[in-house]
C-alpha cells in the first residue's frame, strides 16, 4: 500500500474521530511490541508458542503448585516490568488529554498505558503495579513478591496476617474485573471503536466491538472482525496513531 493510501486511510480516521461524540479504544498485545514485548499468538515469535497459559498462568497452578508459580510463571512476566511506554502509548494519552478519546480498555498487563499518562483506563486483565494477599486482602507494591521470591520465600507471605500474596493478573480461572462491565457499556454506547494491536481472539474482551456503531481496526495482521469493520490500516500502531494525529490537527 502506498503512501498516499495510508494518508488517506488516517485521514478517514481522524474524519469519524472529529464526528463522534464518544470514541472510545481497545488495545491489545499488538501495541506493546514497539515496546520490546513479545505479543502472545503471532506465529514463531508469540508467548503461547513458547508456553502454555493453562500450564502456567492459572489459578490451578497458582493453588497446587506454587513453587511453579513463583517461579516460572512470574518469569514471563518480568520483561513486562522493565519496559517503557512507546510512541503509541504516549500518542493515545495525548488524544485523551486533548479530548479526542473518552476510555481505553486494555487486555495487557504492562502498566505501559497508565506510565504514559492514560488515566480514564479499563485494565480488564489486571495490571503489574500490585499484589494483594489473599487472606486480609490488603494490597501490596507488586515488587515485594519479587523480593520474596529471590529471597527464597514461596510462596511469599503477607508480612501483616500471613497469608500468600498473588499478582493482581487477571489468571486462567479468575474472574474479570468489575471494571470489564464498564469497558462493555462503553464499548456499547460510544459512537466509534477503535481497536489497536489485538487480534480479538480472547473471550470474552472479543465481545466488545459487536455492538459498536463504527468500528475501526488498527493491526499489522488479521482480526476476526475485519469485514466488520468500517475501516482496516495495516500498519504499525506508532505510524498510524502519529499519521492519525496530524490529520486531526491539520
Amino acid at each position: 500500500m502506498g503512501i498516499d493510501q495510508l494518508n488517506n486511510i488516517a485521514k478517514n480516521i481522524a474524519e469519524l474521530i472529529k464526528k463522534s461524540e464518544k470514541t472510545c479504544v481497545l488495545t491489545g498485545a499488538g501495541i506493546s511490541t514497539e515496546s520490546g514485548i513479545p505479543d502472545f499468538r503471532s506465529p514463531k515469535t508469540g508467548l503461547w508458542n513458547k508456553y502454555d497459559p493453562m500450564e502456567l498462568l492459572s489459578t490451578d497452578v497458582l493453588y497446587r503448585n506454587p513453587k511453579l508459580f513463583y517461579t516460572e510463571s512470574l518469569n514471563i512476566l518480568m520483561p513486562m516490568i522493565d519496559a517503557s511506554p512507546n510512541k503509541a502509548h504516549e500518542m493515545l494519552a495525548v488524544l485523551e488529554k486533548e479530548g479526542y478519546i473518552y476510555s481505553l480498555t486494555t487486555q495487557n498487563i504492562d502498566n505501559l498505558h497508565y506510565r504514559a499518562g492514560s488515566r480514564n483506563i479499563y485494565e480488564v486483565h489486571g495490571h503489574l503495579r500490585t499484589c494483594h494477599c489473599m487472606q486480609c486482602q490488603r494490597s501490596f507494591d507488586f515488587s515485594i513478591i519479587i523480593k520474596k521470591r529471590d529471597n527464597g520465600e514461596i510462596p511469599p507471605l503477607c508480612d501483616k496476617c500471613a497469608g500468600v500474596l498473588r499478582t493482581d493478573v487477571v489468571l486462567f480461572g479468575d474472574r474479570l474485573p468489575e471494571c470489564f462491565e464498564d469497558a462493555f457499556n462503553d464499548a456499547r454506547d460510544c459512537d466509534l471503536l477503535i481497536v489497536i494491536g489485538s487480534s480479538l481472539q480472547v473471550a470474552p474482551v472479543n465481545m466488545l466491538p459487536q455492538s459498536a456503531k463504527k468500528l475501526v481496526i488498527i493491526n499489522m495482521g488479521e482480526t476476526l472482525y475485519d469485514r466488520r469493520a468500517d475501516i482496516l490500516y495495516h500498519e504499525k500502531a506508532s505510524i498510524a496513531l502519529t499519521n492519525i494525529y496530524n490529520e486531526l490537527k491539520k
